[in-house]
């Protein structure tokens, strides 16, 4: 699993002396050893870290819909990592939100767990590479809803579905 491996990069750069940092980076300086990092905590003269080598863990955020319902469901069925999450949906009909490359490789991978993946997007097409689109459209398990946005998050301790307003018709 993704967060014991992390650990156990963590730990093994430990037990090689390495020494932990975590505050945001505002400004690095790369072009000469050794390598120079400011901080939101240093002041804008000086560099707050002076490193010979340095493991930047810069990290991922999910763009969330801002519906009623998502931040209720979050991890009760509701993910926003299918690479984490996609092994707990077997089996099950599962629907992804968006239309660029990132939803499309989710979706394509879900379809290694899933019965069938919805991919719901807003507009008449995707906005993904061409390579991108033409595998999904390959994807027997991959299904198109058009013209369509999710306003609502659905269920009472689990998702049970998505509210949402579709506009058109494809």
């Amino acid at each position: 699993m993704g967060p014991e491996l992390m650990e156990r990069f963590r730990d093994q750069a430990a037990r090689f002396g390495a020494t932990f940092v975590t505050r945001k980076a505002t400004r690095v300086d790369l072009s000469s050893r050794p390598f120079r990092i400011w901080t939101d905590s240093g002041g804008p003269d000086d560099a707050d870290v002076s490193t010979r080598a340095l493991i930047a863990a810069t990290g991922a955020q999910s763009l969330m819909l801002e519906v009623p319902g998502e931040s209720r469901l979050l991890g009760h069925g509701l993910s926003t990592c299918a690479t984490c999450d996609g092994f707990f949906f077997r089996e099950q009909d599962i629907a992804v939100v968006g239309g660029g490359d990132s939803a499309l490789e989710e979706a394509l991978f879900l379809t290694r767990f899933a019965r069938s993946v919805t991919l719901i997007h807003r507009r008449k097409e995707l906005r993904a590479s061409k390579i991108m689109q033409d595998r999904a459209f390959a994807n027997e398990k991959i299904v198109f809803r058009w013209d369509t946005t999710v306003n609502e998050v659905l269920g009472d301790g689990k998702v049970s579905g998505l509210g949402g307003a579709q506009r058109g018709n494809r």
